[in-house]
């Protein structure tokens, strides 16, 4: 039986081995100055460090902003309680390029699989109808008024629900944020999650990353919006047990 000391360390060293899987080739990509679509975006958009993602914790530590603990809390038990509203078909990433030209897109290296004409009538003919406010926060001007909701930062809590793709890629953010309350495995486990979710929100997005290794999913044909939903689905049914897990986490800050 392993002594609470080498319980530990084998937790440490676990835990170090699997985020190395994830942040190693990221740091040799950034020491080549090469960029990735996908996987970057997970270590710029998001605050949290590689070095701080392999850190190991045990959890349970005290917060020192008990305001943030039960803002997050709030927001992931709301999101919990309502149902899951699947078949956005990643709408939201055609929208941040609506009316772009190649020189304007994110990812310009990158070419759109139906050109910027192609691009612009899929939006166009679609029902758009993104809750989620750090999505619809990028839209270009033109695309803010097709959406049918308007949410801000100040509505987040009543407009997170539990299908959306970035709300559930966004439970490795308040896993950290609740950081050192989480457990270490719990932030790589949410992390995990945003990896796989990121891999869809790339694949149905309007750019061709094939060569990349990342075959659409051609949100445009009926084929194309069945899969999503599917996996999307799948996704949420993965996030679930996590955001159950760090609303459990925000309990020990009152104990």
């Amino acid at each position: 039986m392993l002594t609470d000391q080498a319980s530990s360390q084998a937790r440490r060293a676990a835990h170090e081995a699997r985020v190395d899987g994830w942040t190693r080739p990221h740091l040799e990509r950034r020491r080549r100055g090469e960029k990735h679509p996908v996987l970057d975006f997970l270590f710029t958009y998001y605050s949290f460090r590689p070095a701080q993602l392999r850190q190991w914790r045990p959890g349970g530590e005290p917060h020192r902003r008990p305001e943030t603990v039960a803002w997050v809390r709030d927001l992931l038990a709301a999101t919990a309680a309502r149902p899951a509203h699947l078949g956005c078909f990643g709408l939201h990433e055609w929208a941040m390029v609506y009316r772009q030209t190649q020189e304007e897109l994110r990812h310009n290296a990158w070419p759109l699989r139906l050109g910027p004409h192609g691009t612009d009538a899929v939006v166009e003919a679609s029902r758009i109808r993104c809750s989620h406010f750090d999505a619809f926060r990028f839209y270009t001007a033109p695309a803010r008024s097709l959406n049918l909701l308007q949410p801000t930062r100040e509505t987040q809590v009543v407009n997170e629900q539990p299908g959306c793709l970035h709300a559930n890629m966004d439970l490795y953010k308040w896993s950290y944020k609740l950081s050192p309350l989480t457990p270490a495995e719990l932030i790589a486990d949410c992390f995990e999650l945003a990896v796989d979710i990121r891999t869809l929100d790339m694949q149905a997005s309007p750019y061709d990353l094939a060569a990349l290794g990342y075959p659409p999913v051609p949100i445009e044909t009926p084929d194309g919006r069945a899969e999503y939903t599917r996996r999307q689905r799948e996704l949420s049914e993965r996030a679930a047990p996590l955001r159950a897990a760090l609303i459990a986490v925000t309990q020990l800050s009152q104990v």
